[in-house]
């Protein structure tokens, strides 16, 4: 049998965000949390679960998860299998929608939440070699933080080692789950209870014709949306190198002529002086006052001399 692909977002939010799943997602979280050096949470509830009503190719189908602490803080928990570009700027933008969310009308700042968001990455964004990158607001010097409402998560899939292992806990057992490393899933459910409930789902999903079609159409939908996306980079990208050139070639020629015309200016002036030189050696004059005169050299002057003497 083959398996599906836990990254494709629409799996990891079966697996995750289900109703009967919630205890596979709180234990995901606190392995995350705890490896940012947090403590444990005790609950979370979901804001958005699974339902058989998210249709694959809907683009208004919500795939990342929406989850809320017992304190009331919000996570965002976002699986992305292609590079969706401007990661960081993006990331923040929804950050602050739902951090802006929370204030209705006439409430208070005091009221609002810290926003948690974990991006999943099947690419590599950041400058760094560490799979597991977590940011807050703290002030450059001495480190103090400004406020403790962002804290951003990136796991960067391919940034996990070849060498990696399962460990007796840990957040690397589910990112090696993620990546689809059956070689130690048996080891994966020893280390990890809930894992072996999210392994389980992830077969029976591989097994059911009706996830499996869905999970077909989801991929053929994320894989054209990432080939149209390429496609509209690699035109623009042509686009601009044509302008570039016609620009190259259109400043080419400005600067041709117009060097052309300096130059055909310096030798008209040279010609003209050559003559006056040449009618005033005619008329008789001193050879030293036609040089004065010219500025010309006197190999110059010699020249017009054996001219005019022919």
């Amino acid at each position: 049998m083959e398996l599906l692909d836990p990254r494709v977002d629409f799996v990891f939010k079966r697996i995750f965000a289900s109703d009967g799943n919630k205890d596979v997602l709180l234990a995901f979280l606190n392995r995350v949390l705890q490896d940012a050096g947090a403590p444990p949470l005790e609950e979370v509830v979901l804001l958005n679960p699974y339902t058989d009503k998210d249709d694959p190719q809907d683009k208004q189908s919500i795939f990342d998860i929406w989850a809320r602490t017992v304190d009331g803080r919000l996570i965002n928990i976002e699986m992305q299998l292609f590079n969706q570009y401007d990661m960081e700027k993006r990331t923040l933008y929804y950050w602050s929608k739902r951090y802006s969310s929370q204030l209705q009308t006439g409430g208070r700042y005091i009221e609002l939440k810290k926003c948690i968001t974990i991006n999943i990455l099947n690419y590599n964004v950041l400058p760094n070699a560490h799979t597991h990158s977590v940011f807050h607001l703290r002030e450059d010097s001495s480190g103090v933080p400004l406020i403790d409402d962002i804290e951003i998560h990136f796991l960067e899939l391919p940034k996990l080692k070849k060498a990696a292992v399962p460990g007796e806990e840990g957040l690397v057992n589910w990112l090696l789950f993620l990546k689809g490393d059956t070689d130690n899933w048996e080891v994966l459910k020893m280390n990890e209870p809930a894992l072996q409930k999210a392994i389980e789902t992830l077969e029976y999903l591989s097994q059911n014709p009706e996830a499996r079609r869905k999970y077909e159409d989801r991929q053929k939908f994320l894989h054209d949306e990432a080939s149209q996306r390429d496609g509209a980079q690699r035109e623009g990208f042509a686009k601009g190198l044509e302008a570039g050139i016609k620009e190259g070639i259109k400043e080419g020629i400005k600067e041709g002529i117009k060097e052309g015309k300096s130059e055909g200016r310096k030798e008209g002036m040279e010609q003209a002086r050559l003559e006056i030189a040449k009618n005033l050696l005619r008329m008789g004059m001193d050879q030293q006052a036609v040089q004065a005169a010219t500025g010309l050299t006197d190999e110059e002057i010699r020249s017009l001399n054996r001219i005019i003497e022919k």
